[in-house]
């Protein structure tokens, strides 16, 4: 019998009350907040300490996870090895309470049989046994007693161990009367319960319980069950008779079977995953080998086959997988065969090419030079001349490194650069275009040396074909370069504010010949392949040339490199989506609403019990930025110069550096900052 505990009381220790800890014990007044304006960093006390302490316990099941994930023998059998248990204990439940309840039954049969002989006995002797006349109250209660210690030795004695006999006085308040009578050291007090006491002394048929029968020699209570009734002595006195029937036989019997079921369910289960395991290793390996064959067959291993052996269905997948592994074989040399020749044919027309266009552009030279003595028209045709053999020389050199990457005899020349040159060199090279536009060039992060090794020609080529793209595809707005460095990568990224990208150009726009816009006229005259060409230079290096854009927000190219040749990339120090594009302004929007929200909702402190502190002094708010935040004054940027037109009337020479964020004032800066 279990007992309530007492409900925990508001004064004791580790007990927590509504009340909140007054000044100088750890609270805080009345709607004041703590240093730093917020109650909970994490939203609820304890919550870095709960994710700590999850990481904690999480982490050695890391592997066991995923040997379960990975695993498909291990679940198998563990499920069957599941199933299995819960069958065998369901069936031994079922088992076990079919044999606990025929062992209550017989033994409730024969205990019930056994009582009523008794009783009937007990009714006999009583019938039988003569009243002794003329003795007093006292005497004949005596009397009385000696009889049913009589009676109680005499019915025990045919019982053995297999039952003992009490014999009780009814509770009528006679002192007398009370006389206990016990065979086998029972104590009948604690032995037969109360309520079935009073059941007997209310009715006048054979009642009985299950309980727990207790000794007075120390022995250890035992279940049992107790059969009594109220009869008659010689004298007509009333008293119960009570039959004790221990149970350990049957609890013997019972852990017996429990025992039994036990082992066998245990076997079982073992036996039902050792056979799980075996069947599912024959379905199980061949699969294994299958992918542990195709995994070759990726990387390049053709000739490995499955070993076939038998008729089943696993010897007919791997019949088919060999033939598909051969199909597969043929097709990828067909395909290397083809791929093998374009390159030559590619290679070695680019180089029959070479020799009739040097000799048209010799003659192309001298017409372009005596292009004065001709009329407008063949002027103007030698004009065109000149310029589509330009183009047709920077497409056969494209064609021809081309070529090379295709056949795998590109080399790269690293050695250890400093990418703010080749940005400078760039930038330069684009200027006069970025005059006819009207655009802007912003470099950003070149105050610190941004040095790794790398090939200066070929990054020199990326990043140019980069800049002057956001320059043709920049509507005429800023473009800014920004440099980083951090861990063991480097890299430059250009951003531009023109048309974008839509969904899915971003990986579309390093194919080769492809336009975003096919209607758009190509300024620069360039040949499609730049951007293939820059990411092959990219690979070259080990780095990464990837893009991202939005409709109408502009696009970024960003190239990362390694610091050091053959330097596994792990990160980028730019992040590829920009800060200011259109998704990120709409988070830090909603950000600055759920805090605005959040700081509302805290109640405030009256103004009488704050202490006045000290403001301080506001800052001048910084130029609002038409680019971006970092390409303000001061904060690391560089504005490549640009020529300004004669006459401008500024009187401060021809070149004068314009920072993003003006709105058309020029504002003078020394040409040499951040070079």
């Amino acid at each position: 019998m279990s007992t309530g505990s007492a409900a925990p009381k508001p004064g004791d220790p580790g007990v927590r009350t509504g009340r909140t800890a007054g000044p100088g014990r750890g609270g805080s007044r009345s709607g004041r907040l703590p240093r730093g304006g917020r109650l909970f960093r994490d939203g609820a006390p304890g919550g870095p300490v709960l994710r700590l302490f999850a990481r904690w316990v999480r982490r050695p099941l890391l592997p066991a996870v995923r040997l379960w994930r990975r695993n498909i023998q291990l679940r198998i059998v563990a499920g069957t090895l599941l199933m299995s248990l819960g069958v065998v204990l369901l069936l031994g439940l079922v088992v076990i309470g079919q044999v606990r309840n025929g062992l209550l039954d017989a033994k409730e049969r024969a205990a019930q049989s056994q009582a009523a002989g008794g009783f009937s006995a007990a009714q006999d002797k009583a019938a039988t046994t003569p009243s002794a006349p003329g003795e007093q109250d006292g005497g004949r209660a005596g009397a009385s007693v000696n009889w049913r210690s009589t009676l109680v030795e005499q019915l025990a004695s045919g019982g053995q161990s297999a039952f003992n006999v009490v014999a009780l006085s009814l509770d009528t308040g006679d002192t007398a009367s009370r006389g206990v009578r016990a065979s086998g050291e029972v104590d009948p007090i604690t032995s037969i319960p109360a309520e079935l006491r009073h059941t007997v002394a209310q009715g006048t048929g054979t009642f009985q319980k299950f309980t727990s029968i207790h000794y007075t020699s120390g022995k250890a209570p035992e279940a049992g069950l107790v059969i009594g009734k109220r009869l008659n002595d010689a004298e007509g006195t009333q008293y119960e008779l009570y039959y004790l029937f221990p149970l350990t036989q049957e609890e013997d019997s019972l852990t017996l079977v429990k025992g039994t079921l036990a082992t066998a369910g245990l076997f079982v289960v073992v036996l039902l995953g050792a056979i799980a395991w075996l069947m599912v290793r024959q379905v199980v390996t061949p699969v294994r080998m299958a992918a542990g064959i195709a995994e070759r067959l990726s990387a390049g291993r053709l000739q490995e086959r499955m070993k076939v052996t038998g008729e089943d269905d696993i010897a007919r997948l791997g019949e088919a997988f060999n033939k598909m592994a051969q199909n597969l074989q043929l097709k990828i040399q067909q395909l290397e065969e083809l791929s093998r020749m374009q390159r030559r044919f590619v290679s070695d027309v680019s180089h029959e090419l070479r020799t009739p266009l040097t000799t048209v552009r010799m003659a192309a030279d001298v017409i372009h030079e005596a292009r004065v003595d001709f009329d407008p028209v063949t002027a103007r045709s030698a004009e065109l001349l000149g310029d589509q053999l330009d183009r047709f020389e920077s497409l056969l050199s494209d064609l021809l490194e081309i070529s090379r990457f295709d056949a795998g005899a590109a080399a790269l020349e690293a050695e250890p650069i400093d990418l703010r040159q080749v940005v400078r060199r760039v930038i330069g090279g684009a200027e006069p275009l970025a005059e006819r536009k009207g655009t802007r060039i912003v470099v950003v992060g070149d105050k610190q040396p941004v040095v790794a090794e790398a090939d200066a020609r070929r990054v020199e080529r990326v990043l140019r074909n980069l800049v002057v793209n956001a320059v043709e595809h920049g509507e005429g707005k800023d473009v800014v370069v920004k440099l980083a460095a951090a861990g063991g990568a480097v890299a430059v990224a250009v951003r531009d504010y023109g048309v974008g990208l839509k969904p899915g150009e971003a990986t579309r726009v390093f194919n080769r010949f492809w336009r975003a816009d096919p209607a758009r006229a190509r300024t620069t005259g360039g040949t499609g392949l730049g951007l293939s060409i820059a990411v092959e230079d990219a690979r070259l290096h080990g780095g990464w040339l990837q893009a991202w854009g939005e409709p109408g927000g502009g696009s970024q190219f960003r190239l990362t490199l390694p610091r050091t040749a053959d330097e596994p990339l792990r990160g980028s120090p730019i992040p590829l989506e920009p800060e200011d594009s259109r998704r990120n302004r709409e988070q830090a929007a909603a950000g600055r609403a759920q805090e605005n929200a959040r700081l509302a909702s805290v109640p405030v402190q009256p103004a009488g019990d704050r202490p006045q502190l000290p403001v301080p002094p506001r800052l001048p708010a910084p130029p609002r930025a038409t680019v971006d935040p970092t390409a303000l004054p001061g904060s690391g940027s560089r504005v490549v110069a640009r020529t300004q037109a004669d006459g401008d009337g500024s009187g401060g020479g021809a070149n004068r550096p314009v920072t993003a964020g003006d709105n058309g004032n020029a504002e003078r800066e020394d040409r040499t900052r951040g070079r």
